[in-house]
C-alpha cells in the first residue's frame, strides 16, 4: 500500500534519484532542497515499504498553485501512484486557501495528461518550445 505523507529532508535522496529517472533535465539534489525548505510550496512523497516511490510539488501563489514537479519511479509506473500524488496535492493547496491550480505537461506526455486529466485538468494552451532535450511544447493546464 503506498502511504502519500509530507517530503522531508531524508527523503531528498531517493527523490533526487527518481527525478533523474525521469526528466531529461532533472533538478539538482540541492534545488529540491530550497523549494522543499520554502514557505510557499508543498511537497508530497509516495511511500510503499520505505521506499519513496513518487514525489510532487507546487509552489503557491495566492490563491493559485503552479505544480512544479510530478514524477513516479519507472517500476510503479501504471500503479496510480501519480494520481494519488496529484490528488492529495490539491487537497493540500485547497487547505491552504490555492482554489485555483495549473502545470506544463510535455505535449508527448500522454500517461500524465490522463492522470492530469482525470484530476480535473483541462487544456489552457500551448507554450512553444518549452521543454529542451528534446526540444518539445508544453500543454498549458488548469483546474
Amino acid at each position: 500500500m503506498v502511504e502519500i505523507r509530507q517530503m522531508k529532508a531524508e527523503d531528498l535522496d531517493q527523490v533526487a534519484a527518481i527525478e533523474r529517472e525521469s526528466f531529461s533535465m532533472p533538478w539538482t539534489r540541492e534545488s529540491l532542497l530550497t523549494f522543499l525548505n520554502r514557505g510557499d510550496t508543498i511537497y508530497l512523497v509516495a511511500e510503499q515499504r520505505g521506499e519513496i516511490v513518487g514525489y510532487c510539488g507546487c509552489l503557491q501563489i495566492s490563491d493559485e498553485a503552479d505544480i512544479l514537479n510530478v514524477a513516479v519511479k519507472t517500476m510503479h509506473r501504471g500503479q496510480h501512484v501519480g494520481t494519488k500524488l496529484v490528488q492529495k496535492l490539491i487537497e493540500e493547496g485547497k487547505k491552504r486557501g490555492a482554489y485555483r491550480f495549473t502545470l506544463e505537461v510535455r505535449q508527448s506526455n500522454f500517461a500524465a495528461i490522463h492522470v492530469y486529466e482525470k484530476a480535473g485538468f483541462t487544456t489552457a494552451g500551448v507554450r512553444k518550445n518549452f521543454y529542451e532535450k528534446p526540444t518539445e511544447n508544453a500543454v498549458i493546464m488548469w483546474k
